[in-house]
């Protein structure tokens, strides 16, 4: 369960306020999948930094399953984000001095997790890159760094996983792949998601969609067509 209420955030840029997020209040149940959208610089990814206690809201607070994470210090915010929070970048953010299996075995190591790396072995066979993994970012197609970037995310089972621009960054076949497979970890492992995204038909596939635009919410539905059972992995 995520809730966020009175959500600002503010900037000072040229002695001007910016004001990114403004009085943001929203509820999130647990299981459900969600998608942002809305124009370039409407809020969404600093939505979606906020929600993982990447950043501190000007005021408001934010709830993670009963826990304020904005009443939390740094240390206390990261260890709550480690267990309960995956998070999918839309640049990857894989380190590059690592293979894949390394890649995917940081947050289970983290965590103090036994069988790190059987266990990130397990994902990258699961997300279909058990022949890469020994391989490192640089010798991986876009595709192919995604779902390392998806199998590190969901490697600590969290309860949500956060997904900004998951596919921004791939070509359309590729990007439909990814978030099928998205789609079917999440229904593995019962996780909340929330997906930022510019494809309303990527939005479309989620079980709700919210729209914010200059900082505040504009719409917030429920679709007609959620997500299906797709063909990949079957």
């Amino acid at each position: 369960m995520i809730t966020i209420q009175h959500l600002t955030m503010q900037l000072s840029a040229g002695g001007h306020i910016v004001r990114i997020l403004d009085d943001i209040s929203l509820a999130i149940p647990a299981k459900q999948t969600v998608a942002i959208i809305g124009p370039s610089g409407s809020g969404k990814s600093t939505l979606l930094g906020l929600i993982a206690g990447l950043d501190r809201p000007s005021s408001g607070s934010i709830w993670l399953n009963g826990i304020e994470v904005t009443a939390l210090g740094e240390q206390a915010t990261a260890r709550l984000r480690l267990a309960n929070v995956g998070y999918i970048f839309q640049s990857f953010h894989l380190i590059p001095t690592l293979t894949a299996l390394e890649n995917v075995a940081v947050p289970l190591e983290l965590a103090g997790q036994p069988h790190a790396h059987q266990r990130a072995g397990e994902l990258l066979q699961a997300v279909g890159l058990g022949h890469r993994l020994s391989h490192y970012p640089v010798q991986l197609s876009g595709g192919e760094q995604q779902r390392v970037a998806v199998a590190r995310a969901f490697a600590c089972r969290p309860p949500i996983l956060l997904a900004d621009e998951p596919t921004g960054n791939l070509d359309s076949a590729t990007g439909r792949q990814v978030l099928d497979l998205i789609m079917a970890l999440h229904r593995d492992a019962g996780t909340t998601l929330v997906l930022v995204t510019h494809d309303h038909d990527v939005a479309a596939s989620m079980e709700r969609v919210i729209t914010l635009r200059d900082g505040r919410i504009e719409s917030d539905q429920l679709t007609a067509h959620p997500h299906r059972e797709s063909e990949f992995g079957s």
